[in-house]
């Protein structure tokens, strides 16, 4: 394996993604909107801008730089042509965009020549109103008229399609016409132009409020403020090595950007699961997220969970699969909810949500979130894990299986969801109700998770009961999906109750939740850690050895980021830690390839077969879970975690490679800590009291 600390570099952006809660922008790299498949300004779930092309003097801008500034701003830089009697091009183009539930741009022209400037500035649109599926699937947008009316320096275009949605482009001093904007520009030598346009969505003739109104200053509008707000809330984080220290950071931005809030309650934030085909609430994504960044922002967790129990299942629906107890999958709010799956807003179909559900209560709790916020949640975790029981739990068995209600559904429906995921070695699909090993394990943390919390409510009785049931559970899995000719766990039970014997990841993630006998941990941890699976640069879905390895494909050899940091927290749970060690090394290797910014998945190739981790072409970037793994790299590096005595935060020594680290303002146990920790040991803090800066730091906060 290369030295960690060598040069990576890694492929150059095409496109240029903004995003802010459910709204997301994507263009390409001069900011133009082509009409390429995945560009175009996207508010709940919605195509509003598909064409957003910028001439000057009828030609387009030769794009020089694009940054972005924040994650729902961008600056593009280009150059207009040759002026005539110029030797070389004089005029510069600035454009700023600010992306929010509409969008803002500011269009600046910079002359460098020595005589004024008549410009003709035109801008190109076109909007189709496209459901965020039709755009993935690549499919034309059904039976949408597009009406257009041009007065003044206004556009509109709408349709009566669905709730009708509609979008307003304005731009102070321009002519409009149904398909763009003219400005008849005078540059003076030596000074600039300037024009600002503003783009309006509405949904049922109802305009949606500015995100960046043109009356009052970029600082001061709401995604600003937002932003400014949570970079306050999140502990001030130092680590010496640059490639954890990138990675946070964009993570950080990327994080703060994903978060989205229900109107009715805007102190419960939640993030969109990824950009672009997943800017909505998932139940999964949101709770492994909010997992992984739980240490270091309780509030995003306790958002996700408020949001959640909200809309927790009541009844029994096959078409949405909802059931009482059962956790969303996914919620939309795109136009055309018939394209949606189960045909509305809201769709249940997930195995796993529900576990981790309940798991993330307990652990809120062990991190020491008060009582009194929890408390409100209980009847929450009591209904999901009796869906557990009740419902997951399908044919009386034991283990928890899946098999979709309706065609509408999720064939798979654990977090591997593509159709072929889950195979044999043979690559012979396995038939539902399929068991997966990882959601065996979600359910026995789950049912730890309620134990410990009825513990800590006084109910002794439901405890015992709970934890009898998590030590039943850890027998049965161990009997049913150990493959002992393997040494290794099986991916699943088929609907016969045979193994399903693919070399998978899932097993990892079974050391994550410690459902896996401690007697056969060092044969799974060998397995993940061999060339088999352990691609240098992370955990591969498949192993190589199966039929269905496909280094490129979706769930079949890929490498999943937050899969990848789940199976390192496993394995540092069962006490390998030089392991785990490397496989976040190799993440962080991977992360500075990527210029700091995780994405949700890239391809399996070998470390030493390729140099740098090799794209996803479709891979979404920022993804929220992908996000949150420098996050939880940081925790399992330095074995940050509750010691299980109220009040007491465990920190080991820092890896050579982090160098030193410093923590400030974390939130445990309603105080504030300070940790400190390098290669000769660790500190905690608090305002009153210090630990010793050796071994394995405990302070008590009580």
């Amino acid at each position: 394996m290369p030295d960690s600390q060598q040069t990576i570099v890694g492929v150059a952006p095409t496109t240029i993604t903004l995003v802010e809660g459910a709204s997301f922008c994507v263009s390409a790299a001069n900011g133009d909107i082509a009409g390429a498949r995945a560009e175009g300004l996207f508010v709940r779930d919605t195509r509003l801008l598909s064409k957003w092309e910028l001439y000057v003097d009828g030609a387009h801008v030769e794009p020089l730089s694009a940054v972005v500034v924040e994650p729902y701003e961008a600056r593009f830089v280009g150059r207009a042509a040759t002026r005539p009697g110029q030797a070389e091009p004089t005029l510069i183009v600035e454009r700023s965009r600010y992306v929010g539930q509409g969008m803002r741009e500011d269009v600046v022209l910079r002359n460098f020549g020595s005589e004024p400037a008549g410009v003709d500035v035109r801008l190109s649109v076109d909007v189709d109103f496209a459901d965020l599926f039709e755009v993935k699937e690549n499919r034309p947008p059904r039976g949408r008229h597009v009406s257009r009316r041009a007065v003044g320096a206004d556009l509109v275009l709408w349709t009566e399609h669905g709730d009708g949605r509609g979008v307003r482009v304005t731009a102070p001093g321009a002519i409009a016409t149904e398909h763009q904007l003219r400005f008849d520009a005078v540059v003076p030598a030596g000074g600039e132009w300037t024009a600002t346009i503003e783009v309006v969505a509405s949904v049922e003739g109802q305009e949606l409020a500015a995100s960046f109104p043109l009356d009052a200053p970029v600082d001061d509008a709401e995604p600003a403020r937002r932003m400014r707000g949570w970079r306050a809330s999140v502990p001030d984080i130092s680590v010496d090595d640059p490639a954890l220290a990138q990675a946070l950071e964009r993570s950080e931005q990327d994080l703060g950007a994903l978060r989205i809030v229900d109107p009715k309650h805007p102190d419960d934030d939640v993030v969109a699961a990824g950009a672009p085909w997943f800017m909505a609430l998932f139940g999964r994504d949101s709770l492994l997220t909010s997992w992984m960044t739980l240490p270091f922002s309780p509030e995003l967790a306790m958002g996700t969970l408020r949001t959640l129990a909200r809309m927790q299942g009541r009844r029994v629906d096959p078409l949405t699969e909802e059931e009482p107890g059962r956790i969303l999958h996914e919620v939309r709010l795109g136009a055309d909810l018939s394209l949606a799956l189960g045909g509305d807003s809201v769709y249940y179909g997930s195995i796993d949500s529900t576990p981790l559900f309940v798991m993330l209560v307990g652990q809120a709790a062990r991190w020491g979130v008060p009582l009194a916020e929890l408390e409100p949640l209980r009847p929450a975790v009591e209904a999901a894990a009796r869906w557990i029981v009740d419902y997951g739990d399908r044919d009386g068995d034991g283990f928890v299986e899946y098999q979709r209600r309706t065609d509408r559904g999720l064939l798979n429906q654990g977090w591997k969801d593509s159709f072929d995921a889950i195979s044999f070695r043979n690559g012979a699909l396995a038939r539902a109700p399929i068991a997966l090993a990882e959601v065996q394990g979600y359910c026995y943390a789950a049912f730890l998770a309620k134990a410990d919390l009825d513990e800590r409510f006084g109910d002794t009785a439901s405890a015992q009961t709970w934890r009898a049931r998590a030590a039943e559970l850890k027998a049965r899995f161990h009997e049913a999906f150990w493959m002992p000719e393997q040494g290794y766990l099986a991916l699943a039970l088929d609907a016969d109750k045979r193994q399903v014997d693919a070399i998978a990841s899932n097993a990892g993630q079974c050391l994550w939740t410690g459902i896996v006998d401690e007697a056969v941990a060092a044969p799974v941890v060998e397995r993940l850690l061999s060339p088999e699976l352990f691609t240098g640069y992370g955990i591969r879905t498949l192993g190589t050895g199966n039929a269905r390895y496909n280094p490129v494909s979706y769930h079949n050899g890929s490498v999943w980021p937050h899969d990848t940091a789940l199976i390192a927290a496993g394995i540092a749970r069962y006490g390998y830690a030089e392991q785990a060690g490397r496989v976040v090394d190799g993440v962080l290797d991977a992360a500075r390839s990527f210029g700091g910014r995780l994405p949700e998945l890239f391809c399996g190739f070998d470390r030493a077969e390729k140099p740098v981790p090799v794209p996803y072409p479709t891979s979404c970037s920022p993804q929220a879970w992908a996000s949150a793994v420098p996050f939880e790299l940081l925790r399992i590096s330095l074995g940050l975690s509750p010691s299980g005595e109220r009040g007491r935060l465990d920190v080991n020594a820092a890896p050579a490679r982090l160098g030193a680290v410093s923590i400030d303002k974390l939130p445990f146990e309603r105080r504030q800590v300070t940790v400190r920790a390098d290669s000769e040991g660790s500190s905690v803090t608090t305002d009153a009291a210090a630990a010793p800066a050796e071994g394995v730091a405990t302070i008590d906060v009580v």
